[in-house]
């Protein structure tokens, strides 16, 4: 089994709080392997080697808790969440949260799924969907304190696939590279239509010169009912 050094960046934590224990550094270290195994028959992850799957996408995601204030015992919904990022480590972390993993591809839901079961999780569920169908499921509509997605699409159309989840009052956080500020120029329309918020930018450093940026968006107002649209209006016609 590979050890993915969890230790190197419980000091990094512990500087904003989040105090890596052994119950956590071992899920790590199981959902790594895991991750790495499946990877063999599947595309998962392009970040193989073990160093970077430790910075950039562990401790990528851990940074969420040095940027969002995330209550006791919130619903959190990660959208698009392919291998489980951010949404996976987020509940490992904080087995606190009622998580939701969201994502088209089944055959990734069939390995977050063996994931959830091998580490214990309680908690956690994964939803086979499309992000604009989960939209419109009542089951899921405003249904979520926090709604997430990592690098998933641009800006305005991520808004219109994410704050329609999220509760009025709740948040939207997009992780995006170091750029988004040319992004959000572009979001005006889609904010005022979508009942979002004026987004909030903490950029943050992984490794080296890789940079993070997270985006908070605050959800200040209901979503019209006819958001989220088709997919090719979403991509066509982003608002």
């Amino acid at each position: 089994m590979i050890d993915f050094g969890i230790e190197k960046i419980a000091p990094l934590c512990s500087e904003f709080g989040v105090e890596i224990t052994d119950e956590i550094k071992n899920r790590l270290n199981l959902y790594g392997n895991m991750l790495l195994e499946w990877n063999e028959k599947m595309n998962l992850t392009a970040i193989k080697e073990p160093e970077e799957v430790l910075f950039k996408h562990f401790y990528d995601c851990i940074l969420f808790f040095k940027n969002v204030d995330i209550p006791e015992n919130a619903t959190v919904a990660d959208v698009g969440t392919g291998a489980g990022f951010p949404g996976m480590v987020l509940k490992i972390v904080r087995p606190d949260l009622e998580v939701t993993l969201i994502d088209s591809l089944n055959k990734r839901l069939v390995f977050l799924n063996e994931v959830i079961s091998a580490l214990g999780l309680k908690g956690i569920k994964t939803v086979h969907s499309r992000a604009e169908d989960a939209g419109k499921n009542p089951l899921y509509r405003e249904n979520f304190q926090i709604v997430t997605a990592r690098a998933v699409a641009s800006m305005p159309v991520l808004l219109e696939y994410c704050l329609p989840l999220a509760k009025n009052g709740g948040m939207f956080v997009g992780m995006k590279g170091p750029s988004v500020e040319e992004e959000l120029k572009a979001c005006d329309n889609a904010l005022k239509v979508l009942g979002g918020g004026k987004p909030q930018i903490f950029t943050e450093t992984l490794t080296g010169d890789e940079k993070r940026a997270f985006v908070l968006c605050k959800k200040i107002s209901q979503t019209p009912s006819k958001y989220p649209r088709k997919p090719s209006d979403i991509s066509k016609r982003p608002l």
